[in-house]
């Protein structure tokens, strides 16, 4: 991940260079790598980056070779190489970055551009010619991204990819929203993702599941998500969604391992790879074969898992990485280590979520761990329990077209959750996170199958079709993906799975911090935003030490719906426990 911020029709953009860059530096852990910046008209763009491609040349802002276009951008374009060979018109590329081709394409599509991107993404353009700026976002939200304005700065637009950056200078915040993009000359934001699935919640898919495509689906979306020109590897906590996701993964490795020696010959010492002693260009990325080119070639692929000492998780996820043979690291935290990192973990999450916060804790440690090791970048699982129905509250869900519609609700709002959290716990450490599960069409795959293949029944634990898809029991000729106890074991809710003295600690330590008498008696600036429990209020008064109140407002709490509980773990659930008490008959 990288980090940008940018401010658009400053009064006096020269004054204000030294408050942008220091701005930008207040999101330098999500690009320790080089820091730029680019001023033109009354515009300052600014970015920290993260060299994940094009880690030679492709410093940023970038800007064209006529300099009267300049772009910051956070992400990557997995398509980036079939873009640059659709594109109409020359364009002399300056530097081997997946993003530079936003700019052409924006010379060529305008408002458009956002519809041919195939990534995760955050990006200010500015056309100096027009004194113009675009901003957008990935469909999804998975890079996080703010955009403010200054009551005593009037006119002037600020973006950030983290809120920190605009707190000190903004008093008018909001969260830029996925699948949006934002244009200067209307001053308004527009939808540009629209596929019916989201923008028609009341029309009821009813296209029967196709296993094999759903599969295919995921196994492209691990495979283009492999773009990488540095050192990455996966995390792994022995749920199905991680695990499934580096069950692909060590494939796709072992896969391009092989035609490595097959057909390209030795691999090169940058991590690209020679043919015939010449060294292939370093544009890396998905191409109209559907396959990655020049990938680095990794010697085997790191699996990384935390938990407290013997946690469900990291026990599971010791098992998978031993099935498919990846180079396995299993990391304990204490319950001290975790309470220690709070304060900075609410600072980095900008959120006072106690879903979020909860299980980003460990996410936040393993990262800093996973930095220690030089990785830069892993895949991660988010997003499968919001497509297919998989947390356990569904299984309260009235009918198939309300699991369908809540689905579509909560991948909405992953921005505002498991996405924030992915996104901001990794990037604290300079290391990215990438999730398969969130491609866009993949989503055009899994949002169109028929609910009623989702819904939880007798027969059918949650998340039912994509295990499913990845069961060869049948198929003598392919091997098993993962192993029968992984594939089809009940959902554990991360923040659960970690071990569950975590969230038991949280809530006996939050219960001597907040007094009964406080619960009585909440902040006046909190208005009717009140904590419901002590645990969450502790959460609220961190995250004021850090941010002013009207930066509360882009928080969203995350419940469990068709639920009475108000505390969100999956332990709360009923079936949890009901699921648990069958399991320990069945074994006795």
């Amino acid at each position: 991940m990288c980090g940008i911020f940018a401010c658009y029709r400053h009064p006096d953009v020269q004054k204000f260079k030294p408050t942008a860059l220091k701005m930008g530096k207040a999101v330098r852990h999500r690009g320790p790598d080089w820091s730029g910046n680019w001023i033109a008209n009354d515009t300052i763009l600014v970015h920290e980056r993260l060299s994940i491609v094009g880690v030679d040349s492709g410093a940023q802002p970038l800007v064209n070779e006529e300099k009267t276009v300049s772009l910051a951008v956070n992400g990557e374009i997995y398509n980036h190489r079939i873009l640059r060979k659709t594109l109409k018109n020359k364009y002399n590329f300056q530097t081997h970055s997946d993003c530079e081709v936003i700019i052409p394409l924006y010379l060529e599509h305008d408002v458009d551009t956002p519809r041919h991107l195939d990534g995760m993404f955050s990006w200010v353009l500015h056309d100096k010619t027009k004194n113009r700026v675009l901003a957008a976002r990935d469909p999804i939200g998975i890079t996080s991204f703010y955009m403010g304005r200054d009551s005593k700065t009037p006119g002037a637009v600020f973006f950030a990819s983290e809120m920190k950056c605009l707190a000190p200078v903004c008093d008018d915040i909001i969260n830029f929203p996925p699948g949006f993009v934002y244009d200067s000359n209307t001053d308004k934001l527009t939808r540009y993702f629209d596929p019916k699935w989201l923008v028609e919640p009341t029309n009821i898919p009813t296209k029967p599941v196709d296993y094999k495509e759903l599969r295919t689906a995921l196994e492209r979306s691990v495979r283009k998500r492999l773009m990488a020109e540095v050192p990455y590897g996966v995390l792994l906590s022995g749920g199905l969604d991680s695990s499934l996701v580096a069950s692909i993964a060590q494939r796709e490795t072992l896969r391009m391992q092989k035609l490595a020696k097959e057909k390209l010959g030795v691999e090169g010492t940058n991590g690209t790879t020679k043919t015939n002693g010449a060294v292939v260009d370093h544009l890396v990325g998905i191409d109209d074969t559907d396959e990655l080119e020049t990938v680095q070639i990794l010697p085997q692929l790191n699996s990384f898992s935390i938990g407290l000492k013997g946690a469900p998780d990291a026990i599971a996820a010791q098992e998978v990485a031993d099935f498919l043979g990846t180079k396995h690291h299993t990391f304990e935290f204490t319950i001290e280590d975790g309470l220690n990192a709070l304060s900075d973990v609410i600072f980095h999450l900008e959120s006072f979520d106690v879903t979020t916060i909860r299980a980003s804790t460990p996410m936040y440690l393993l990262s800093r761990k996973i930095k220690a090791m030089s990785v830069k970048m892993v895949l991660s699982g988010e997003g499968s329990d919001e497509v297919f129905g998989g947390y356990l509250y569904f299984h309260n869900a009235p009918s198939a077209a309300g699991l369908h519609q809540e689905t579509i609700r909560r991948v909405n709002n992953l921005h505002l959750a498991d996405n924030l959290r992915a996104n901001k716990s990794t990037s604290a450490w300079g290391v990215e996170a990438r999730v398969p599960f969130l491609d866009k069409q993949f989503l055009e795959v899994a949002m169109n199958i028929d609910p009623a293949e989702k819904m939880h029944t007798k027969d059918r634990i949650e998340k039912y079709i994509i295990r499913k898809a990845f069961d060869t029991s049948a198929e003598p000729d392919t091997p098993a993906y993962l192993p029968d106890k992984i594939l089809w074991r009940q959902k554990e809710q991360f923040s659960d799975g970690v071990g569950y003295g975590w969230i038991d600690a949280l809530k006996d330590t939050a219960e001597k911090n907040v007094t009964d008498e406080m619960m009585k008696n909440p902040k006046k600036e909190w208005g009717d935003d009140v904590p419901d429990s002590k645990e969450a209020y502790w959460y609220r008064c961190m995250f004021d030490e850090h941010f002013p109140p009207y930066c509360a407002a882009t928080v969203m709490r995350w419940t469990p719906t068709w639920s009475t509980q108000t505390d969100p773990s999956g332990r709360a659930i009923a079936v949890h426990n009901q699921k648990y008490d069958e399991e320990g008959k069945e074994k006795a």
